[in-house]
């Protein structure tokens, strides 16, 4: 007899319909066989199937079996087939009513889980991507590992059955026991809810590069900050977050799908809540920066996605592994791609770097210096550095500043601003900020009047900028006036745009 569970297959984020078949043929030697391009941790899973189905009370059949994980040209891999495989198994058999007739319960849900040997259903990854397959399939939900039921239950329009035992699915299905949804999530409120971690209030000092930050965070641009050691460009990138626009539910869910796909979603909350920030090791490899693998897998310029990449001593990474940011810095994804096909990683992030201005981390005093100074922002290469919008100056804090008692430019402040300004843009170009705008959007949303056009000519000229270095003043000066409240690019928005392109005069 043959029976049909409907599982996923995981690629990279994104969730494939699979077929678990299960054949019982009475003909030939007890055997089993798993056909469809399984990998190792699926090859053992059946002796996980066996060892849970008789430690459940259940009857592991005696017979030949066959089973086929399909599409049979995409490679399967993890320990997610563990609870389809047994169900199929136990239809086979009549101990569940059969899915491959279409009138069973399984039919209507997609199902995924890892055995424990007792029975247990264990945590998976890409339950997120799991439930939107289920809704574009219009499916009636999923049957999922009780940890996975939040992510899952966060997907509108399904039903989410989270599980805890192998016999808790099989009474389920047999009508024998009453499974009740999880509830719905209300992500508008827990999102309403997230609180950042760090206040601008708490860095003393440093109010010009706060006004940079609140620049880069009102349109999202990609920004550098340099300066020596101790003056505060950790503790900034680390507020960054707390006064960037919340995330959207559509947002949260991107993030929470990503998150997923690596198992990486905090247990005790069932979607991202805050934007994300990856903090990468500078001696981080390029695969593990930007993905890749045997089977590839995201990255931190994805799981930064929709949040903040913050490459902290940025001439300390590999040169190689910088000049790989150049594509997803420009185009907002990143393609993995492997002798059997490639995979796609959304990677629409800020990119937030910090530097010294010399290896040893002081501040440049004289001309020994200012060579040394040019010899280590060598390491990062010119078109990189002409990919970030703004690079701003970071200078050391005073004792007059470190023991001042007036507090500085606080989040709430900073924040209420960059909301302001974004809902400026998005009432005039919809949900693209600025960093996001092409040439001709630009043509149109960020006019410059003559005395603008003329300062900007002379920056050409005198700074050498390239004509992506053009685009990006331009980018910054619709940015600086958004936050001022004018409709257009005036010639003091320019002047303090090119004031952030430090670097084009320092490499």
């Amino acid at each position: 007899m043959i029976s049909r569970v409907d599982s996923f297959v995981l690629q990279g984020i994104d969730a494939i319909a699979c077929e678990i078949e299960a054949d019982l043929s009475p003909v030939g030697l007890p055997k089993t066989t798993i056909v469809g391009l399984p990998d190792i941790a699926v090859k053992e899973s059946m002796e996980r199937v066996r060892t849970a189905l008789l430690n459940s009370g259940f009857r592991f059949p005696q017979s030949r079996l066959t089973i086929n994980l399909a599409p049979a040209d995409v490679r399967k891999e993890g320990p997610v087939y563990d609870l389809p495989i047994a169900l199929a198994l136990l239809a086979a058999d009549g101990t569940i009513e059969p899915a491959a007739s279409g009138t069973g319960r399984a039919g209507d849900y997609l199902i995924a889980g890892e055995l424990a040997l007792d029975g247990r259903v264990r945590f998976i990854k890409g339950g997120t991507s799991l439930a939107m397959l289920a809704r574009r399939l219009e499916k009636r939900g999923v049957i999922v590992p009780r940890e996975n039921a939040g992510e899952a239950a966060a997907v509108e329009g399904i039903e989410v059955l989270g599980v805890s035992s192998l016999g808790e699915v099989v009474q389920f299905l047999n009508g024998r026991l009453a499974l009740g949804p999880h509830p719905p999530i209300d992500a508008d409120t827990l999102l309403a809810q997230a609180r950042p971690e760090v206040d601008f209030a708490d860095i003393r000092g440093q109010e010009a590069a706060k006004r940079a930050l609140t620049v880069a965070a009102a349109g999202a641009h990609n920004m550098l900050m340099i300066g020596p050691a101790g003056t505060g460009k950790t503790m900034m990138a680390k507020a960054l977050p707390g006064v960037l626009p919340p995330l959207t539910r559509q947002e949260a869910l991107e993030v929470t799908r990503i998150y997923s796909s690596v198992g990486q979603i905090p247990r005790d909350q069932p979607l991202m809540l805050a934007r994300p920030v990856r903090a990468p090791h500078h001696t981080a490899s390029a695969p593990a920066i930007i993905g890749g693998g045997s089977i590839p897998r995201a990255g931190d310029v994805s799981l930064a996605h929709r949040g903040v990449l913050f490459l902290d001593e940025m001439p300390e990474f590999s040169r190689a592994v910088l000049e790989t940011l150049r594509q997803p810095l420009e185009d907002g994804y990143v393609t993995v791609a492997r002798a059997h096909g490639s995979v796609r990683f959304p990677a629409r992030f800020m990119l937030v770097g910090a530097l010294n201005p010399t290896a040893k981390g002081r501040a440049v005093a004289d001309e020994v210096s200012q060579r040394a100074m040019e010899r280590y922002l060598s390491r990062i290469s010119a078109p990189l550095i002409d990919r970030i919008d703004i690079h701003v100056e970071v200078p050391a804090v005073s004792y007059k500043q470190l023991t001042s008692k007036q507090a500085g430019t606080d989040s709430a402040t900073i924040r209420r601003r960059i909301l302001e300004a974004r809902a400026v843009q998005r009432q005039r170009q919809g949900p693209r900020p600025n960093a996001e705008l092409s040439g001709k959007a630009l043509n149109r949303h960020a006019r410059l009047d003559d005395a603008a056009q003329t300062l900007l000519g002379q920056a050409m000229t005198e700074l050498g900028l390239s004509a992506r270095a053009y685009d990006k003043v331009r980018r910054v000066g619709r940015t600086i006036a958004d936050l001022e409240g004018c409709e257009s690019v005036q010639v003091h928005h320019i002047a303090e745009a090119v004031q952030y392109r430090l670097l084009d005069r320092a490499v």
